[in-house]
């Protein structure tokens, strides 16, 4: 696109305009990650490991998709700080770049047969760029939603954001069951290239709707008062360290069964059941398609109940399906494996997501909420998501090929996210503006 494009000019926008741009920027980067994340489970391992034999070759292409995960954290640190000290809005395009142009270049780049083993150090090496922009997006997506909301509706508009994961999910799980089509020798040569390559559009795309929104009120307010923090980790750390590792906790059920559904099972469906993938894909499009409107509804209604309950719903149903679902998986039935797919991507995950959003950016100070959030999310992701398929994958080998042991692990985290809810304070109602003499600071509160 050319510097002297045509470029919509910045209006005072309104709420539903913003939680829109926030959703269609955030499902577009999200789109990018997630690709990696299923080519990881159906084509890298044969592309760009295949010196490796079988099960190497799989723990070989999930460590890469976990290095993106590891970079995350940098990411949010780095645009954390400058969102915190510059404006959201000015981060979020350059992590746009960042994530479509090293999607972009995943899709051009030669596989392990004609360069040998620079073609896997180049792909760890793009996956880390991957990760340094989405860890840069999130907090700037999710706080461009909420801090433009009602404060009556931050759980509805702030859900936008948070569309993007699950949205950006469809639409990777759909390019390449699309590319699937198409017989496997082209689809290994240049089918699922095209899916990558296709971001280069979407890039353009998110530009134009994010160069469309102001600066966010919250961080203007700010602004005016001339209290930018100078370095905003240091105050978050000194201020709020018990909300940030309380919120760390409460990320481990929502990362954990993200992942669990949408990479580590699509492969085992795959390769341990040798079942075809494209049940796993479908189920996954159809899943992640129900997560889309669950989401939003999950987060409208914590407006009316709190963060809390709804959070505690979906972590309670993620905790109770947990052997169910490893028993329905391992029947190898289509059906039951679709439902699986179905329940954790769509009704569990979409329950969890959906206040967070909301939940998580009442809970600090604007001087530092884009650090706030980007640590808890990113830090903790590393565990919570990164590492999700590795485990799991190790799990399963001391399982002897079966899904109990990482069914027990998903237990586990449920719990531990449910016990660190326990201990953070209800924030519904809260106000964002922390300056307001009548406002009671959100973590001096007695936990609900």
């Amino acid at each position: 696109m050319s510097a002297h494009a045509a470029r919509p000019t910045p209006t005072a926008p309104t709420p539903r305009r913003v939680a829109l741009a926030s959703a269609v920027g955030a499902t577009i980067e999200w789109y990018d990650f997630f690709l990696y994340g299923t080519a990881a489970a159906v084509v890298f391992d044969k592309l760009y490991f295949n010196g490796l034999d079988g099960p190497a070759a799989q723990f070989a292409a999930f460590a890469t998709f976990a290095v993106g995960f590891f970079a995350r954290p940098i990411g949010g640190l780095v645009f954390g700080h400058y969102g915190d000290r510059i404006g959201r809005k000015q981060m979020l395009l350059l992590t746009l770049v960042i994530m479509g142009v090293g999607t972009a270049l995943i899709g051009l780049l030669p596989t392990y047969d004609q360069i040998g083993v620079w073609a896997p150090i180049a792909l760890v090496l793009l996956r880390v760029a991957q990760g340094i922009g989405v860890g840069g997006e999130y907090g700037g997506a999710v706080l461009l939603a909420v801090e433009y909301a009602p404060a009556g509706r931050r759980g509805l508009y702030g859900s936008f954001a948070h569309i993007g994961v699950p949205g950006g999910l469809v639409l990777a799980a759909g390019a390449f069951s699309l590319a699937g089509l198409l017989p496997e020798e082209d689809f290994l040569a240049w089918g699922w290239r095209a899916c990558f390559l296709v971001s280069i559009v979407l890039l353009g795309i998110g530009a134009y709707i994010r160069l469309s929104v102001m600066e966010t009120p919250e961080f203007a307010k700010v602004q005016e008062r001339k209290e930018i923090s100078r370095l905003p980790l240091r105050d978050l750390l000194r201020e709020q360290p018990r909300p940030l590792l309380l919120g760390m906790g409460t990320r481990f059920v929502e990362g954990f069964t993200f992942n669990l559904f949408s990479v580590y099972l699509l492969a085992y469906v795959a390769t341990n059941l040798e079942l075809p993938r494209a049940w796993a894909l479908d189920a996954i499009i159809v899943g992640a398609a129900l997560g889309v409107v669950l989401v939003p509804l999950a987060g409208a209604l914590s407006d009316k109940v709190g963060r809390k309950p709804v959070y505690r719903v979906g972590a309670w149903v993620g905790l109770l399906f947990a052997f169910p679902a490893a028993f329905l998986v391992q029947t190898g039935d289509r059906w039951a494996i679709s439902l699986v797919f179905v329940v954790g991507l769509g009704v569990v995950y979409g329950t969890v997501y959906g206040p967070l959003a909301a939940f998580w950016s009442e809970l600090f100070d604007t001087r530092y909420r884009y650090t706030a959030l980007s640590t808890l999310y990113q830090v903790s992701g590393i565990v919570a998501s990164g590492l999700t398929p590795l485990i799991c994958a190790w799990l399963v080998t001391r399982g002897d090929g079966t899904l109990w042991w990482v069914a027990g692990y998903n237990v586990l985290v449920a719990a531990i996210s449910l016990t660190c809810a326990r201990f953070l304070p209800e924030t519904r109602g809260a106000r964002l503006d922390r300056e307001d003499p009548t406002i009671e600071p959100v973590h001096e509160r007695v936990p609900a």
